[in-house]
């Protein structure tokens, strides 16, 4: 009996979390359509709108020999972040925010939630309080890219970079997170849903199902590309070729220092600029161990999405080399010894906890349906007065930073309460 009450329970969750994402749906497309199809008259981009940093500082030359000093170069600071799913861009984006608070720069934010309304393709009428004509320095919340809409956005010196992640890691991930959000993995039984899943992908997969496109060539899907194309189809190429063009620097997430690095040397940014603690952690009990055999089946299922972090990866170790192997250990070594300093100075521990143990609320991270497995930290109580605003400011999630930062994000806080309410 008790187990038969069970399953009507969890049957009611799925129905209820089914009718409550279609109403959504729906009142998102509302919301969003009737911005798609108000026609905005094309008026010229301002060149920038920030206020120019004043203070140059000396750019360092590196190569395997030696290092030279050019005389100066100024932060670059119109910047377009392409914020790709689970691949630590949460992290990247508080980078983002500081530096953009640093130099008060205009950021372009979404209007209720936090992406602007993803899974939709990427409109200029999404911007908070756009008009044709304003000028914006930063754009870097979740979207699905639209060149065309964003270049029109933007200044045409903008620095296009975005971060990519092992496909195979990507996709446990995202199966954890967003298993849960796409109907058709509700048949899948037993306990590991990703093993049997893998084990016969085409079988579960519905190509046309809501939220599919979270388990299938997901980064190829967030820069609007088709993420059903079979591998040899050219459209693949073409569109790995675009975004080769668009993009200065892609980042990959398992060299993240390294990579911040290469920003800071691209974009003039200081060592300062660069500190950050890993936000939006998973707790290892809930990381599912990828054999290699389910290794190499989440790589073969998101081919597309393979081939494109295999090319980029060459990319960048090609910028490695030319900014010099040597030099680039010397300072990701500085950059570490950083972080560690600021977390002593920081982080109550000295590490993450789980939510549980995380005591005051506006720390608390969002956390996937049904679990409690995204870490966080806890703010020492003694921090010294010149630490203590940027200690607050590296461990905030994004959704307070966002509010700090005057989004609201009333769609987004109105389905953390259903969740809330109905225990999910």
């Amino acid at each position: 009996m008790a187990c038969k009450r069970k399953q009507w329970r969890s049957t009611g969750k799925g129905l209820v979390l089914g009718i409550l994402l279609t109403s959504c749906t729906i009142l998102i497309y509302c919301l969003s359509s009737a911005q798609i199809l108000f026609s905005h008259p094309e008026l010229p981009v301002p060149y920038s709108c920030a206020h120019r940093p004043s203070q140059l500082r000396p750019k360092l030359i590196a190569n395997s020999s030696q290092q030279t000093t050019e005389p100066t170069c100024t932060p670059k600071v119109d910047i377009m972040f392409m914020k790709t799913h689970k691949t630590a861009s949460s992290t990247f984006l508080n980078i983002l925010f500081r530096f953009g608070e640093k130099h008060r720069l205009k950021f372009a934010f979404p209007n209720s939630r936090n992406d602007f309304f993803y899974p939709s393709l990427f409109q200029r009428s999404q911007v908070k309080d756009y008009r044709p004509g304003m000028c914006f320095n930063i754009i870097c919340n979740h979207m699905r890219f639209n060149a065309p809409e964003v270049t029109k956005l933007l200044p045409m010196d903008t620095s296009y970079i975005t971060i990519l992640r092992d496909p195979a890691e990507l996709f446990e991930s995202s199966f954890h997170y967003f298993g849960r959000l796409a109907p058709f993995t509700w048949k899948i039984p037993g306990d590991d849903k990703l093993t049997e899943f893998l084990r016969d992908p085409h079988y579960y997969f519905d190509p046309d199902g809501f939220n599919a496109f979270y388990l299938k060539n997901l980064l190829f899907f967030d820069f609007g590309q088709d993420n059903t194309q079979e591998l040899d189809d050219p459209r693949v190429e073409e569109g790995i070729r675009s975004i080769t063009d668009r993009f200065q620097l892609v980042m990959l997430v398992e060299y993240f220092e390294e990579s911040l690095i290469l920003l800071k040397e691209a974009l003039c940014w200081e060592m300062d600029d660069l500190l950050f603690f890993k936000l939006n952690a998973r707790k290892g009990s809930t990381v599912s161990k990828l054999t290699p055999e389910l290794r190499a089946k989440a790589l073969e299922w998101n081919a597309v999405d393979w081939k494109l972090y295999q090319h980029f990866n060459q990319t960048f170790w090609k910028k490695v080399d030319a900014y010099g192997r040597r030099q680039m250990a010397q300072d990701v070594a500085e950059l570490r010894r950083r972080n560690a300093e600021m977390a002593s100075i920081c982080i109550e521990g000295g590490r993450a906890v789980e939510a549980g143990s995380i005591q005051e609320t506006a720390m608390q991270p969002w956390q996937p349906i049904g679990e409690k497995s995204i870490m966080g930290y806890n703010l020492k109580k003694n921090v010294d007065k010149a630490h203590r605003k940027l200690c607050r400011k590296m461990l905030m999630p994004e959704l307070q930073y966002l509010t700090e930062l005057g989004v609201n994000l009333w769609i987004t806080k109105l389905w953390g309460h259903v969740r809330d309410v109905i225990n999910w």
